[in-house]
């Protein structure tokens, strides 16, 4: 079922510069869609849009059939959870409990029915024995999992990554892209990463790749990645299993399932087992 549409959108910080230039697509309920692009592609720009944070100069948004307007703005604002870059600056409480229960107490969520709703979502992130922490205490991924929770308790029914990992340490960004995946399984969420991590991309369903604002290529990770030119014009690389795989190609080792590590081993060890 279509979730998402944009027509025919545009948007400019600038007079005379598009930062979205003409950006049309639908998203079907319950993907895990991955926006890619250099800096200054447009991504951060379109997850704002999506998200009713900044107003489109011209075309739609269509969430759930109704158009994302000022009129519509209030209900669908509230169908849609964004988890921004730094995750400082999104802790309002002083502790993790008080945190995820900010947004409840702004929907007047009556007192006695909050805590089973926030130890719900701090466990399904992970975080249920840091609950009476001080969110300073925590590490970074920690602090960005206490915000996917906060997000996750108003029950959206699209949640908005925008680059949610890129101010994580390594282990960080692990623990947040497990999240994701764990989200994704659920299959009860649409998911919108906008990501400069070309292995996250590869494990989504469907992928847009900007480039000055426009969409340069979109399609399933196997499609757009098998567009190598493209690719390659806009600034980005193919993820390190497909690299690896084609480099296996060439001393005569053929994988065909080289879109991700996970693939991409388990076909080598099949391979290995036949020896």
């Amino acid at each position: 079922m279509e979730q998402i549409r944009t027509e025919n959108l545009n948007f400019s910080y600038e007079e005379g510069i598009k930062t979205i230039d003409n950006v049309s697509f639908t998203i079907e309920k319950g993907m895990y869609v991955t926006i890619i692009g250099h800096n200054g592609s447009g991504k951060s720009t379109l997850a704002k849009l999506l998200a009713g944070l900044l107003e489109a100069e011209s075309g739609k948004i269509l969430i759930n059939g109704k158009e994302l307007n000022e009129e519509n703005l209030p209900v669908l604002r509230n169908t849609i959870g964004i988890v921004f870059q730094n995750p400082d600056n999104q802790f309002i409480g002083s502790t993790v409990r008080d945190d995820i229960a900010f947004g409840l107490e702004n929907h007047r969520i009556p007192q006695p029915e909050m805590d089973p709703i926030i130890e719900k979502f701090a466990e399904k992130v992970g975080m249920t024995k840091y609950l009476n922490s001080e969110p300073t205490h925590l590490s970074g991924g920690q602090k960005q999992r206490v915000a996917i929770a906060g997000v996750l308790a108003m029950k959206p029914e699209i949640l908005i990554f925008d680059e949610a990992t890129a101010m994580l340490d390594p282990q960080g960004k692990a623990e947040i892209k497990k999240v994701i995946r764990e989200l994704h399984e659920e299959r009860d969420l649409t998911i919108i990463s906008i990501t400069h991590d070309i292995d996250e991309v590869a494990e989504s369903d469907f992928v847009l790749a900007l480039n000055g604002g426009k969409i340069a290529l979109m399609g399933t990770p196997h499609e757009v990645f098998a567009d190598e030119k493209t690719i390659t014009d806009i600034r980005l690389e193919l993820p390190y299993s497909t690299r690896l795989g084609k480099l296996l190609a060439k001393h005569g080792v053929t994988v065909k399932n080289h879109m991700t590590m996970k693939g991409l081993v388990g076909e080598l060890c099949q391979l290995h087992s036949k020896m």
